[in-house]
């Protein structure tokens, strides 16, 4: 998947999620950013939230 088909998959599931959960995955999201380089904690953190919690994020959309 090209890096801007990416980007339009995350914005069609931004575009469901409520205000809180955005603005707690933007506080995410730069936090990461101010790091400049990304921990393996970090990663695994942020990939467990994508994964395991996918239903929770789906409830937070609503």
């Amino acid at each position: 998947m090209s890096k801007d088909e990416i980007k339009s998959e995350i914005n069609k599931v931004l575009d469901h999620l409520s205000d809180k959960a955005l603005s707690d995955l933007l506080t995410f999201l730069q936090n990461l950013e101010r790091k400049q380089s990304i921990s393996l904690l970090d990663k695994s953190t942020l990939q467990k939230i994508l994964t395991e919690d996918e239903d929770l994020l789906h409830k937070l959309a609503r």
